[in-house]
C-alpha cells in the first residue's frame, strides 16, 4: 500500500508532503487499517477550514480524500503525523 499525503496552509502557507510504501513493512497491517479508516472518513473535494488552518490531501493508493483542521478525526491525525514523520 502506498500511502502520501500532502499538507498546505498554515500561518507560514508552507507545504509539506509524505510518503510511505508499506509493502516491506512489518507493521503493514497496521498502517492498513488506519490508512482505511482515515479515508473512509474524508472527503471528495477540498473543504475549507479555519484561517491559518492546514489543509490535507490524503491518498492510498490512488484515491484521494481531503479535511482541514480542525475537523480531523483521530484516525487521519494519526496518519497524518505519522507519514510526514517517517516518509518525510
Amino acid at each position: 500500500m502506498r500511502i502520501q499525503v500532502r499538507r498546505t496552509g498554515g500561518f507560514g502557507g508552507i507545504e509539506r508532503r509524505g510518503e510511505v510504501d508499506t509493502s516491506a513493512r512489518p507493521d503493514a497491517h497496521e498502517w492498513h487499517a488506519l490508512a482505511e479508516r482515515a479515508v473512509a472518513d474524508g472527503q471528495r473535494t477540498p473543504k475549507s477550514g479555519v484561517p491559518d488552518g492546514f489543509h490535507y490531501e490524503i491518498t492510498v493508493d490512488g484515491k484521494t480524500v481531503y479535511t482541514a483542521d480542525p475537523r480531523l478525526t483521530e484516525e487521519q491525525r494519526t496518519l497524518i503525523q505519522r507519514v510526514l514523520k517517517e516518509g518525510a
